[in-house]
Parts: C-alpha cells; sequence; structure tokens
C-alpha cells in the first residue's frame, strides 16, 4: 500500500512539474512585417528563422507591406495601438516592444524579449488592438550597430530632410528650361491654326503625357533600387550625384555654352523640334508626350534620380509612391500655368520664350544651389548616422 501511495505522489508530482513546464513554455507570438526586396528585411527574416528553429515555442507571423495593402493596414493599426508611428520595414512586435531595424545588437535584444516571453508568458501582439488607450511602449533600436539618437528623434529628422528635399528638388525640375522650350515649341506649332481651345487641350495632353511617363519611370527606377538590395550604396552615390549636378548648374550660370550645357544635347535638337512641330492633334500632343519625355531625361532626370536615391533608403514603398505623385505634379506645374496664361490670353508663346531666355542663366543658378545644398544635406544625415 505504502509502494503504491508513493507511486500515486510521484505520477501527480510529474504530472504537476509537466503542466507547469508547459505553461512556462506556452507559445509566444511574434509578428514580423516586411518588405520585399529590402535588405534589412532579409536580414531579420534569417534571423527569425534561426530563432525558429532555436525555440520552437515561439510563432513568428510574418506580413510583407509593400505588396500587400492588407498587410499594411494592419501594420498601422498595430503600431497606433502601440503609441508609435510608422517608421519602415523591417518592424517586429513581441509582447509590449516594438523593435525597429536589424542589426546584431538588435538580434541580441530581440532573443533576449523571447526568452522573457518563453520563461514568464507573454500576450500576443494585436490583443493591443483592443487597448484604447495604450501607454507608450519602447522602441528598442533602429537599423545599424551604432544608435547615437533615438529612434523617433531620427524619425523625425529624417521627414524633416524628405519632404524638403522633395519640395526642392521637384521646383528645379519644374523651373528647368528644357521643359519650358519643349512645351513652348508645342503650343507654337499647335497656335499655328488660330485655335486657342485647341491648343488648350493639346497643352493638358501634353503635360498629362509627360507626368505619367515621368511617374512610371520613378516607381520602375525606386522597383528596381529596392530589389537590388543596395539603398546605402546608391544613397551614396546620388549623393555625389547631387553635388555634381549643382556644380554642373553653376557652371553654366558663370560660364553658359562653354563645354556642355545641362540642357537637351545640341544635337538632339533639330530632331526634336521636327518631332513636335509634327503634332497637330489633341491625341498627337499626347502621345508625342512619351516620345519627347526621353529627350527630356539628359537634363531633368538628375533631380529626380536624386530623390528616387533617398527615397528607397527613407520610406517605404507606399509612402514612397505617394511622394512621386506629388512629385511629378509640382513638376509639370509650370506646364500648366504656361498652357493656362497662353489661353487666357496672359501672355503669348513669343513673350514666354523671351522670358526663358533671359532669365535662362538664373534658372541654372537656383537649380545649382538647390541640388548642391541637397547632395549637401545627404551626406550629412548619411555623417550624423540618421541614414
Amino acid at each position: 500500500m505504502r509502494y503504491l501511495i508513493f507511486l500515486i505522489v510521484i505520477f501527480f508530482t510529474f504530472l504537476f512539474t509537466s503542466v507547469t513546464n508547459a505553461e512556462d513554455k506556452a507559445p509566444t507570438e511574434l509578428y514580423f512585417f516586411y518588405g520585399q526586396g529590402c535588405p534589412h528585411c532579409g536580414a531579420m527574416e534569417g534571423f527569425l528563422e534561426g530563432l525558429e528553429a532555436k525555440y520552437p515555442e515561439l510563432i513568428v507571423k510574418k506580413y510583407e507591406t509593400y505588396f500587400n495593402t492588407e498587410n499594411l493596414d494592419l501594420f498601422e493599426e498595430l503600431s497606433s495601438a502601440y503609441g508609435k508611428q510608422i517608421e519602415g520595414v523591417p518592424t517586429s512586435f513581441i509582447d509590449d516592444k516594438v523593435i525597429v531595424g536589424f542589426s546584431n545588437s538588435i538580434g541580441t535584444s530581440l532573443e533576449n524579449e523571447v526568452v522573457r516571453c518563453l520563461e514568464s508568458g507573454c500576450g500576443s501582439p494585436e490583443s493591443k488592438l483592443k487597448v484604447e488607450d495604450p501607454d507608450l511602449q519602447e522602441v528598442l533600436h533602429i537599423v545599424g550597430e551604432s544608435d547615437p539618437a533615438p529612434v523617433s528623434q531620427k524619425a523625425v529628422l529624417m521627414q524633416k530632410i524628405t519632404i524638403p528635399a522633395i519640395l526642392s528638388a521637384a521646383a528645379v525640375d519644374a523651373i528647368n528650361p528644357c521643359a519650358f522650350a519643349v512645351l513652348i515649341i508645342l503650343l507654337t506649332t499647335v497656335l499655328a491654326g488660330k485655335n486657342r481651345r485647341k491648343a488648350l487641350f493639346a497643352g493638358l495632353a501634353f503635360t498629362l503625357s509627360i507626368y505619367l511617363s515621368y511617374l512610371m519611370m520613378g516607381i520602375g527606377l525606386y522597383s528596381a533600387i529596392q530589389v537590388s538590395g543596395a539603398t546605402h550604396v546608391i544613397y551614396i552615390v546620388v549623393a555625389f550625384l547631387a553635388i555634381i549636378l549643382g556644380l554642373f548648374n553653376l557652371k553654366d550660370y558663370l560660364w553658359y555654352g562653354k563645354w556642355f550645357v545641362m540642357e537637351v544635347p545640341m544635337s538632339w535638337r533639330p530632331k526634336l523640334q521636327a518631332i513636335i512641330k509634327g503634332v497637330t492633334s489633341v491625341p498627337g500632343a499626347f502621345l508625342i508626350g512619351f516620345v519627347v519625355s526621353l529627350f527630356l531625361l539628359p537634363c531633368t532626370s538628375g533631380p529626380y534620380i536624386v530623390i528616387l536615391g533617398l527615397l528607397s533608403k527613407t520610406t517605404t514603398r507606399n509612402l514612397a509612391f505617394v511622394y512621386l505623385l506629388l512629385y511629378n505634379f509640382i513638376f509639370v506645374l509650370p506646364m500648366l500655368i504656361i498652357t493656362a496664361f497662353i489661353y487666357w490670353g496672359f501672355t503669348s508663346v513669343e513673350q514666354a520664350e523671351e522670358w526663358r531666355k533671359k532669365r535662362l542663366k538664373t534658372l541654372h543658378l537656383i537649380a545649382g544651389i538647390i541640388i548642391l545644398l541637397l547632395g549637401i544635406g545627404m551626406f550629412t544625415a548619411l555623417a550624423l548616422g540618421m541614414v
């Protein structure tokens, strides 16, 4: 009998211990938000796969945000529930922690959080969505081995750099003499028929075509940079490019026409004029806009490429798309204004062309200063560890 009682005690002791250990080893959920083609996301994903193999009780839920709008909505809701703004990907949520970016130190901190949750038990991140007024949660780190400034401060600083950079670079593109010249040639051709209404719609169609072609080129280049995974290298390259373009534009202000000009190459101009002067209809103006955009690339793509390099390093895909919509609207805004002014008789194509020629060097001076400052600002951000 005593032997039987002893076995029963041993059995229940073993059972109690097993249940306790099971409770201690309850599954822990980690929500991982990433973007397809993001290099830091790939590094974090590989690290998390290693953690899953090491800790079977860890459940990692992955959500791609560049191409899946439902995942992006969940990302926004979860960030709001944690009292945070989206700062980019990769971002991970575990218990009451938000981990932004990836580095060796971040991986160590994240594994410590996983171990803590497995030992003490943690709630699912999605349970935070039910909390109406969550306390501000802790952000551990952001991308990089060194972290000289808080994440929130970095995000604010990068926003202060990115938005003015977009506005200023778009303004540089907008006052580009090339775009003015092409539009004026087009309107001169259409107005030869003395039909201002036709000139209005031709100008609008041409502007819309330029807008769409540049937007598509921007999206394509941005995607290519993201997929390449070399965003940091490209950021440095375009920062150098910005400084070089700025100096070249200043050269055109000081010594216009010497060596080369930051405009459509002289050898291309007769062919370009011949193409534009062949336009006789509104649909023709729209179609020719796509062709003309290729001629404009040598003198208008510089600021655009610089901004694309900046966006690839500092924004998510969806936010970059919004910025590109804004950038290209500013780019074509002078085209819309000139078209409207000529239609309503506030100016003529001859006066518009005369204004362009008189201020040609001044436009290069403005463009040179802005692009040069943009390049310096990008290198400054790099030196301060903000990108």
